[in-house]
């Protein structure tokens, strides 16, 4: 999928949101957009899933089967998470509930199978919403802000099923500003700054400055065992922590 010179803005009397937006997101890869609130990352991602349309410019070779989660996900539905996973795989051509069920099993909403979306809580609600992106396996799954209100086993799936899809040839489109782009091994990162994007920031930035830090944060560099990465990284992100940076020491 490209991007090709992709301007935006909500009202013709606003400014440009983005400006001039000339990129790529090859097949297989994964791609992590980093930003401060307001910079322009959910537009990006909009855009890219087909949720808005560019002013100018346009975006071509966009898969026929994208999986679009947004940041909040809509609650104010008559359905219960059941009616409305069933809903959303009629719509994508499935029949039947056997991708449903998967999908619910795999991501603990057994016990809130036949519970009101408007009912359910943020974290809840955001895996009904991944749930229905993956019900057919995704060319360009977009995630925007994915970890946001995920208690910790629902933030160690986040990886697996960023793999499971690159593997399978999909590409992944993923907004970060708290530092969790530690768990997405061989990520590319872009950077939205003031409208622009810049897809190369790891040639201007120095290492493991992925997250925007406020003047009163610190850095606490930590080591765990290999086998415990993972773990350790899904706790301590699910205790409000940002995770800058993840690396292996070579032996000596």
């Amino acid at each position: 999928m490209r991007f090709d010179q992709v301007h935006f803005r909500y009202a013709r009397s606003l400014p440009w949101t983005l400006r001039a937006v000339d990129a790529t997101v090859a097949p297989g890869r994964t791609v992590v957009v980093l930003g401060r609130n307001g910079a322009g990352k959910s537009t990006l991602l909009q855009l890219a899933a087909g949720v808005l349309r560019p002013t100018r410019g346009a975006v071509h070779d966009r898969p026929p089967v994208v999986g679009w989660v947004p940041e909040r996900f809509p609650t104010d539905q008559p359905f219960t998470t059941h009616q409305y996973l069933t809903a959303m795989a009629a719509l994508r051509g499935l029949r039947g509930v056997t991708e449903v069920d998967r999908w619910i099993e795999r991501l603990g909403l057994t016990g809130h199978r036949h519970t009101r979306l408007s009912d359910l809580s943020k974290g809840t609600a955001q895996k009904v919403g991944l749930a229905q992106a993956l019900l057919r396996p995704p060319g360009l799954l977009v995630l925007d802000e994915p970890w946001e209100g995920l208690d910790a086993q629902a933030r160690t799936l986040i990886p697996e099923i960023v793999a499971e899809v690159t593997k399978a040839g999909g590409s992944v489109l993923v907004s970060d500003h708290r530092g969790e782009i530690a768990g997405l091994p061989d990520a590319i990162r872009w950077r939205v700054t003031d409208g622009t994007l810049d897809t190369h920031p790891e040639l201007d930035e120095p290492a493991g400055a992925g997250a925007d830090m406020p003047s009163d944060d610190v850095v606490i560099e930590i080591a765990v065992r290999r086998t415990d990465a993972e773990r350790a990284v899904a706790r301590l992100s699910a205790q409000g922590h940002r995770i800058l940076a993840v690396r292996e020491e070579q032996p000596r």
